[in-house]
Protein backbone atom coordinates (compact mmCIF):
# COMPACT_ATOMS: atom_id res chain seq x y z
CA UNK A 1 0.00 0.00 0.00
CA UNK A 2 1.59 3.16 -0.81
CA UNK A 3 1.05 5.68 1.98
CA UNK A 4 2.28 9.50 2.56
CA UNK A 5 4.05 10.14 6.24
CA UNK A 6 5.94 12.96 7.35
CA UNK A 7 10.00 12.23 8.62
CA UNK A 8 12.02 14.64 10.08
CA UNK A 9 15.31 14.29 8.49
CA UNK A 10 17.59 16.75 10.59
CA UNK A 11 17.56 19.87 12.08
CA UNK A 12 15.03 22.15 11.16
CA UNK A 13 14.55 19.60 8.09
CA UNK A 14 11.44 17.97 7.31
CA UNK A 15 9.17 16.39 4.48
CA UNK A 16 6.20 14.59 2.97
CA UNK A 17 7.47 10.98 1.94
CA UNK A 18 6.21 8.42 -0.42
CA UNK A 19 6.49 5.02 1.42
CA UNK A 20 4.94 1.57 0.77
CA UNK A 21 3.31 -0.01 4.20
CA UNK A 22 3.01 -3.50 4.33
CA UNK A 23 -0.79 -4.26 4.81
CA UNK A 24 -0.19 -8.11 5.11
CA UNK A 25 0.50 -10.13 7.90
CA UNK A 26 -1.49 -8.18 10.77
CA UNK A 27 -0.96 -9.85 14.00
CA UNK A 28 -3.88 -10.79 16.37
CA UNK A 29 -4.09 -7.42 18.04
CA UNK A 30 -2.98 -5.07 14.98
CA UNK A 31 -4.32 -2.33 13.19
CA UNK A 32 -4.48 -1.21 9.41
CA UNK A 33 -5.97 2.34 9.91
CA UNK A 34 -6.37 5.20 7.51
CA UNK A 35 -5.89 8.40 9.06
CA UNK A 36 -8.16 11.43 8.75
CA UNK A 37 -6.88 13.82 10.88
CA UNK A 38 -3.32 13.96 13.16
CA UNK A 39 -2.69 16.62 15.66
CA UNK A 40 1.31 18.58 15.87
CA UNK A 41 2.78 18.21 18.95
CA UNK A 42 4.31 21.45 19.54
CA UNK A 43 6.27 20.18 22.82
CA UNK A 44 8.09 17.24 21.74
CA UNK A 45 7.93 17.27 18.03
CA UNK A 46 9.66 20.89 17.58
CA UNK A 47 11.88 19.74 20.25
CA UNK A 48 12.90 17.07 17.97
CA UNK A 49 12.86 19.14 15.00
CA UNK A 50 14.57 21.49 16.11
CA UNK A 51 17.52 19.18 17.62
CA UNK A 52 16.79 20.47 21.03
CA UNK A 53 16.23 17.16 22.36
CA UNK A 54 19.76 15.55 23.27
CA UNK A 55 19.16 12.15 21.64
CA UNK A 56 18.28 12.88 17.84
CA UNK A 57 21.66 12.04 16.54
CA UNK A 58 22.27 9.01 18.96
CA UNK A 59 21.14 5.88 16.58
CA UNK A 60 18.72 3.50 17.99
CA UNK A 61 16.89 6.42 19.69
CA UNK A 62 13.44 6.37 19.75
CA UNK A 63 13.62 10.11 18.27
CA UNK A 64 16.83 10.11 16.33
CA UNK A 65 17.00 11.60 12.74
CA UNK A 66 15.48 10.42 10.11
CA UNK A 67 12.16 10.54 12.75
CA UNK A 68 8.67 9.74 11.81
CA UNK A 69 6.42 12.33 13.73
CA UNK A 70 3.34 12.53 15.07
CA UNK A 71 1.86 10.43 18.22
CA UNK A 72 -1.83 11.91 17.63
CA UNK A 73 -4.03 9.98 15.33
CA UNK A 74 -7.62 9.70 14.44
CA UNK A 75 -8.31 7.39 11.55
CA UNK A 76 -11.13 4.83 10.31
CA UNK A 77 -9.88 0.85 10.60
CA UNK A 78 -9.50 -0.66 7.33
CA UNK A 79 -8.37 -4.28 8.70
CA UNK A 80 -7.77 -5.62 11.73
CA UNK A 81 -5.88 -8.75 13.33
CA UNK A 82 -8.06 -11.65 14.41
CA UNK A 83 -8.88 -10.17 18.03
CA UNK A 84 -9.58 -6.79 16.68
CA UNK A 85 -12.13 -7.83 13.94
CA UNK A 86 -15.01 -5.55 15.99
CA UNK A 87 -12.99 -2.34 15.07
CA UNK A 88 -13.08 -2.53 11.19
CA UNK A 89 -14.86 0.30 10.12
CA UNK A 90 -14.82 2.52 13.51
CA UNK A 91 -13.10 5.54 13.98
CA UNK A 92 -10.48 5.21 16.42
CA UNK A 93 -7.79 7.32 18.57
CA UNK A 94 -4.32 5.90 18.75
CA UNK A 95 -0.53 7.41 19.28
CA UNK A 96 -0.11 6.98 15.47
CA UNK A 97 2.41 8.80 13.49
CA UNK A 98 1.65 11.67 10.82
CA UNK A 99 0.99 9.02 7.76
CA UNK A 100 -1.99 8.82 5.55
CA UNK A 101 -2.33 5.01 6.72
CA UNK A 102 -0.53 3.03 9.22
CA UNK A 103 -0.49 -0.36 11.02
CA UNK A 104 -0.96 -0.15 14.80
CA UNK A 105 -0.73 -2.03 17.83
CA UNK A 106 -1.54 -1.06 21.30
CA UNK A 107 0.50 -1.90 24.01
CA UNK A 108 -0.35 -2.29 27.70
CA UNK A 109 3.04 0.54 28.57
CA UNK A 110 2.34 2.85 25.60
CA UNK A 111 0.11 3.39 22.90
CA UNK A 112 -3.51 4.11 23.62
CA UNK A 113 -6.38 2.74 21.48
CA UNK A 114 -9.89 4.51 21.63
CA UNK A 115 -13.08 4.00 20.19
CA UNK A 116 -14.14 7.84 18.58
CA UNK A 117 -17.64 8.71 19.86
CA UNK A 118 -19.98 9.79 17.23
CA UNK A 119 -20.66 13.58 18.34
CA UNK A 120 -16.92 14.36 18.62
CA UNK A 121 -15.25 16.26 15.83
CA UNK A 122 -11.90 14.18 14.45
CA UNK A 123 -10.16 17.29 14.71
CA UNK A 124 -11.09 17.51 18.72
CA UNK A 125 -11.15 14.10 19.22
CA UNK A 126 -6.97 15.16 17.84
CA UNK A 127 -6.19 17.48 19.65
CA UNK A 128 -7.40 15.60 23.38
CA UNK A 129 -3.84 13.88 23.00
CA UNK A 130 -2.67 17.18 24.40
CA UNK A 131 -5.20 16.81 27.46
CA UNK A 132 -4.00 13.64 28.06
CA UNK A 133 -0.60 15.30 28.47
CA UNK A 134 -2.18 18.20 30.98
CA UNK A 135 -4.01 15.62 33.03
CA UNK A 136 -0.62 14.55 34.03
CA UNK A 137 -0.82 17.88 35.96
CA UNK A 138 -3.80 16.94 38.27
CA UNK A 139 -1.88 13.57 38.57
CA UNK A 140 0.85 14.62 40.35
CA UNK A 141 -0.61 17.56 42.47
CA UNK A 142 -2.21 16.24 45.78
CA UNK A 143 -5.89 15.84 45.39
CA UNK A 144 -7.83 19.07 46.77
CA UNK A 145 -10.93 21.16 45.91
CA UNK A 146 -9.95 24.83 47.65
CA UNK A 147 -6.83 25.69 46.43
CA UNK A 148 -5.37 28.47 44.41
CA UNK A 149 -3.22 26.91 40.98
CA UNK A 150 -0.82 29.43 38.96
CA UNK A 151 -0.37 28.22 35.10
CA UNK A 152 2.88 28.93 33.82
CA UNK A 153 2.52 29.06 29.64
CA UNK A 154 -0.64 28.77 28.22
CA UNK A 155 -0.05 27.19 25.29
CA UNK A 156 -2.65 24.00 24.44
CA UNK A 157 -1.04 21.61 27.32
CA UNK A 158 -1.00 24.81 30.19
CA UNK A 159 -4.11 25.99 28.96
CA UNK A 160 -5.51 22.51 28.93
CA UNK A 161 -4.50 22.01 32.58
CA UNK A 162 -5.38 25.35 33.87
CA UNK A 163 -9.10 24.01 32.27
CA UNK A 164 -8.82 20.87 33.91
CA UNK A 165 -7.60 22.38 37.73
CA UNK A 166 -10.48 24.57 37.09
CA UNK A 167 -12.87 22.00 37.09
CA UNK A 168 -11.64 20.21 40.37
CA UNK A 169 -13.06 23.84 42.00
CA UNK A 170 -9.90 25.66 42.12
CA UNK A 171 -8.92 29.31 41.80
CA UNK A 172 -6.60 29.42 38.57
CA UNK A 173 -3.87 32.20 37.41
CA UNK A 174 -2.10 31.98 34.01
CA UNK A 175 0.96 33.07 33.21
CA UNK A 176 2.17 33.74 29.47
CA UNK A 177 3.34 36.38 27.73
CA UNK A 178 1.30 36.42 24.70
CA UNK A 179 -1.80 38.74 24.65
CA UNK A 180 -2.96 35.95 22.58
CA UNK A 181 -2.86 33.01 24.38
CA UNK A 182 -3.88 35.33 27.69
CA UNK A 183 -7.27 35.92 25.87
CA UNK A 184 -7.78 32.22 24.47
CA UNK A 185 -7.20 30.95 27.90
CA UNK A 186 -9.84 34.13 28.89
CA UNK A 187 -12.48 32.25 26.51
CA UNK A 188 -11.98 28.96 27.82
CA UNK A 189 -12.77 30.29 31.21
CA UNK A 190 -9.66 30.89 33.16
CA UNK A 191 -10.55 33.64 35.76
CA UNK A 192 -7.17 35.48 35.81
CA UNK A 193 -4.55 35.96 33.24
CA UNK A 194 -1.39 38.13 33.84
CA UNK A 195 2.31 38.79 32.62
CA UNK A 196 5.16 40.65 33.27
CA UNK A 197 8.53 40.76 34.90
CA UNK A 198 9.08 37.89 37.46
CA UNK A 199 8.69 40.61 40.39
CA UNK A 200 5.49 42.27 38.43
CA UNK A 201 3.73 38.06 38.15
CA UNK A 202 5.06 37.35 41.54
CA UNK A 203 3.13 40.87 42.91
CA UNK A 204 0.08 39.98 41.03
CA UNK A 205 -0.30 36.50 42.49
CA UNK A 206 0.04 38.00 45.84
CA UNK A 207 -2.56 40.46 45.65
CA UNK A 208 -4.78 38.05 43.88
CA UNK A 209 -4.28 35.26 46.45
CA UNK A 210 -4.60 37.75 49.42
CA UNK A 211 -0.89 36.89 49.51
CA UNK A 212 -1.54 33.41 50.59
CA UNK A 213 0.45 32.69 47.09
CA UNK A 214 -0.12 29.76 45.11
CA UNK A 215 -0.80 25.64 46.33
CA UNK A 216 -0.10 24.70 43.60
CA UNK A 217 2.68 25.90 40.51
CA UNK A 218 2.52 24.74 37.49
CA UNK A 219 5.12 24.95 34.99
CA UNK A 220 3.85 24.11 31.14
CA UNK A 221 6.49 25.66 29.41
CA UNK A 222 9.38 23.02 30.44
CA UNK A 223 11.94 25.26 31.10
CA UNK A 224 13.88 25.01 34.75
CA UNK A 225 14.16 28.54 34.96
CA UNK A 226 9.92 28.79 34.65
CA UNK A 227 10.35 25.73 37.54
CA UNK A 228 12.33 28.17 39.59
CA UNK A 229 10.10 30.76 39.70
CA UNK A 230 6.89 28.06 40.25
CA UNK A 231 8.98 27.48 43.21
CA UNK A 232 9.39 31.06 44.72
CA UNK A 233 5.44 31.30 44.51
CA UNK A 234 4.42 28.25 45.74
CA UNK A 235 2.43 28.86 49.41
CA UNK A 236 4.50 26.73 52.55
CA UNK A 237 3.59 22.87 51.65
CA UNK A 238 2.26 23.94 48.60
CA UNK A 239 3.23 21.58 45.15
CA UNK A 240 5.68 22.66 42.45
CA UNK A 241 4.57 20.58 39.55
CA UNK A 242 6.88 20.06 36.13
CA UNK A 243 4.45 19.58 33.25
CA UNK A 244 6.26 20.70 30.48
CA UNK A 245 9.69 18.47 29.75
CA UNK A 246 12.51 20.15 30.70
CA UNK A 247 15.18 20.24 28.04
CA UNK A 248 17.48 23.68 28.33
CA UNK A 249 20.51 23.88 30.49
CA UNK A 250 19.80 26.67 33.22
CA UNK A 251 23.21 27.78 35.28
CA UNK A 252 22.15 28.33 38.93
CA UNK A 253 21.67 27.50 42.67
CA UNK A 254 20.39 24.30 43.41
CA UNK A 255 20.44 25.33 47.25
CA UNK A 256 17.33 27.82 46.28
CA UNK A 257 15.48 24.52 45.20
CA UNK A 258 16.59 22.28 47.81
CA UNK A 259 15.61 24.89 50.66
CA UNK A 260 12.49 25.59 49.64
CA UNK A 261 11.69 21.92 50.08
CA UNK A 262 13.33 21.48 53.53
CA UNK A 263 12.19 25.02 55.27
CA UNK A 264 9.32 25.28 53.55
CA UNK A 265 7.95 21.85 52.25
CA UNK A 266 7.35 22.89 48.99
CA UNK A 267 6.85 19.30 47.03
CA UNK A 268 8.14 19.02 43.76
CA UNK A 269 6.68 16.62 41.44
CA UNK A 270 7.59 15.24 38.02
CA UNK A 271 4.71 14.80 35.34
CA UNK A 272 5.15 12.72 32.52
CA UNK A 273 1.77 11.57 31.08
CA UNK A 274 3.16 7.76 30.95
CA UNK A 275 3.44 7.13 34.97
CA UNK A 276 0.17 5.12 34.09
CA UNK A 277 0.10 2.20 32.00
CA UNK A 278 -1.83 2.36 28.52
CA UNK A 279 -4.58 -0.11 29.56
CA UNK A 280 -4.71 -1.76 33.33
CA UNK A 281 -5.17 -5.51 33.81
CA UNK A 282 -7.71 -4.83 36.76
CA UNK A 283 -10.95 -2.61 34.81
CA UNK A 284 -11.06 -0.45 38.06
CA UNK A 285 -7.38 0.45 37.64
CA UNK A 286 -6.27 4.05 36.61
CA UNK A 287 -4.95 3.85 33.25
CA UNK A 288 -4.79 6.04 29.87
CA UNK A 289 -7.25 4.82 28.11
CA UNK A 290 -9.88 5.44 31.28
CA UNK A 291 -8.24 9.10 30.84
CA UNK A 292 -9.13 9.32 27.18
CA UNK A 293 -12.77 8.11 27.43
CA UNK A 294 -13.17 10.91 30.29
CA UNK A 295 -11.55 13.09 28.20
CA UNK A 296 -13.66 12.72 25.51
CA UNK A 297 -16.90 12.98 27.24
CA UNK A 298 -15.70 16.47 29.03
CA UNK A 299 -15.25 17.98 25.49
CA UNK A 300 -18.85 16.66 24.38
CA UNK A 301 -20.38 17.95 27.08
CA UNK A 302 -18.91 21.47 27.57
CA UNK A 303 -16.54 21.05 30.36
CA UNK A 304 -13.48 21.11 28.74
CA UNK A 305 -12.88 23.59 25.59
CA UNK A 306 -10.35 22.83 22.59
CA UNK A 307 -11.82 24.73 19.63
CA UNK A 308 -10.14 28.33 20.37
CA UNK A 309 -7.11 26.21 20.66
CA UNK A 310 -7.40 24.92 17.14
CA UNK A 311 -6.12 27.67 15.27
CA UNK A 312 -5.00 26.03 11.99
CA UNK A 313 -5.95 23.35 10.07
CA UNK A 314 -3.86 22.38 7.14
CA UNK A 315 -2.69 19.19 4.31
CA UNK A 316 -0.04 17.60 5.08
CA UNK A 317 2.16 18.84 2.57
CA UNK A 318 2.41 21.97 4.50
CA UNK A 319 3.89 20.28 7.48
CA UNK A 320 6.85 22.61 7.58
CA UNK A 321 4.87 25.45 7.26
CA UNK A 322 2.98 24.35 10.36
CA UNK A 323 6.40 23.21 12.29
CA UNK A 324 7.95 27.02 11.36
CA UNK A 325 4.51 28.84 12.06
CA UNK A 326 4.22 26.87 15.42
CA UNK A 327 8.12 27.74 16.26
CA UNK A 328 8.01 31.51 15.43
CA UNK A 329 4.63 32.97 15.03
CA UNK A 330 3.16 31.52 18.42
CA UNK A 331 0.91 34.42 18.76
CA UNK A 332 -0.91 32.63 15.62
CA UNK A 333 -0.29 29.28 15.92
CA UNK A 334 -1.66 27.28 18.93
CA UNK A 335 -3.06 24.02 17.78
CA UNK A 336 -2.41 22.85 14.67
CA UNK A 337 -4.56 19.87 12.94
CA UNK A 338 -3.01 17.73 9.81
CA UNK A 339 -5.89 16.39 7.79
CA UNK A 340 -5.38 13.68 5.24
CA UNK A 341 -9.06 13.23 4.17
Amino acid sequence: MRIQQVIVTGKEQVSLENLDLNVKDLSANELLIETEVSFISAGTELAIYTAAHKDVNRPGAWCAYPWKSGYANIGRVIDAGSKRRDLVGQRVYTNGPHASAHRYEPQPAWGVLARVPEELSSEEAAAARMAMVAIAGLDAAKPQFIRTVVVFGLGMVGNLAAQLFRLTGAVVIGVDPSATRRHMAETCGIPYTITGTEEEVAAQVKQITKGQMANVAVDAVGHSAISLQATRLTANGGDVVVLGSPRCEVQGDLTEVFSAAHYRWVNIHGALEWYYPAESLMGHDYSQQKKIAGIFQWIIDGRLKLKPMITHTLPPSDIKKAYQGLLNNKEEYVGVVLRWK
